[in-house]
């Protein structure tokens, strides 16, 4: 019987401590989202992203034409009710192709974040946590990388990997990961030497439970931050190598690609390369705007 109440009351306990634990978030998360929807400029950051995801959720469902089918009788047509923003020399439905283009912009985004952000946690956080000549060779590594322009590394990258939207994903993530790496290994430096890490390590938890376990959940609002400021000059660098032909191949529509093709026609044609532009201008402000309200609302000394 006594065992019985025990174990009761030891369930009691921790489904107590579980729903403790999940409204703290819930409050948590509420509080971010005041904090989100009380600073205008973050708020309309949020509302493009979130629109640039809905367009590349439901593209098939927005868009009118087929992006990639071709009719030349009406090629380089000016935007009207049939073409809202015109048509390109193949005669292809350039809003069409924007918003499949949007898939495309979302795609190399996601997928670069998805590479960089443990690549980069991983060496950052190795290099603080040890120290010594790990962190000599891992630093002066990411030195390299970072001596270089973004963009062009990038063109480096994706010459010798070839044409291609994986290649080039691959190209931008070679150059996106040191300036994670540098941000997480100066939040390691942080709580290195702090009382509950000491006491992890006093317990004998490992240096990889030791990082995943207590210096991830406190190095993450400041990497997401990163990454969330990466993402515009992720697509930028993305629409360049479009543009350049290292990117997503055509017919894939992708907005570099979009812009790059309607150079030739800039005079007779100007919605090739505007429509495609305004969108990367907005997607890539957006990012930024998000970002930097992210950074204000996220710092503990502004709490």
């Amino acid at each position: 019987m006594a065992t019985r109440y025990f174990n009761d009351l030891h369930n009691w306990l921790i489904n107590e401590e579980f729903s403790s634990t999940r409204q703290a978030r819930l409050h948590k998360a509420y509080v971010l989202w005041l904090n989100l929807i009380a600073n205008p400029l973050a708020f309309a950051g949020f509302l493009v992203v979130l629109m640039l995801v809905l367009i590349a959720t439901i593209a098939p469902l927005l868009a009118n034409h087929d992006p990639i089918a071709q009719d030349l009788r009406m090629a380089l047509k000016p935007p009207s009710s049939a073409n809202w923003f015109g048509t390109d020399e193949f005669g292809r439905d350039v809003y069409s192709r924007l918003v499949y283009g949007a898939r495309t912009t979302l795609y190399i985004s996601i997928l670069v974040t998805v590479i960089v952000a443990p690549i980069g946690f991983a060496i950052g956080a190795t290099a603080g946590y040890l120290g010594g000549w790990v962190d000599v060779v891992l630093m002066r590594v990411t030195d390299i990388f970072l001596s270089f322009p973004s963009l062009v590394l990038a063109l480096a990258f994706s010459a010798a990997l070839g044409p291609g939207i994986e290649n080039a994903v691959v190209a931008i993530a070679l150059t996106v990961w040191p300036p994670i790496a540098r941000l997480a290994r100066a939040e390691t430096l942080t709580f290195r030497a702090a009382d509950f890490v000491v006491a992890a390590e006093l317990q004998g938890a490992g240096m990889g439970r030791i990082l995943f376990r207590h210096i991830v959940p406190l190095c993450a609002p400041s990497i997401i931050i990163r990454l969330t400021l990466n993402m515009s000059s992720v697509i930028l660098t993305a629409a360049g190598l479009g543009f350049l032909g290292l990117g997503a191949q055509p017919p894939m529509p992708e907005w570099g690609a979009m812009a790059a093709a309607g150079r030739q026609y800039l005079l007779d044609a100007w919605w090739l390369t505007t429509v495609p532009g305004i969108a990367i201008l907005l997607v890539s402000l957006a990012f930024n705007l998000l970002g930097d309200g992210l950074r204000d609302i996220m710092d503990p000394r502004n709490a």
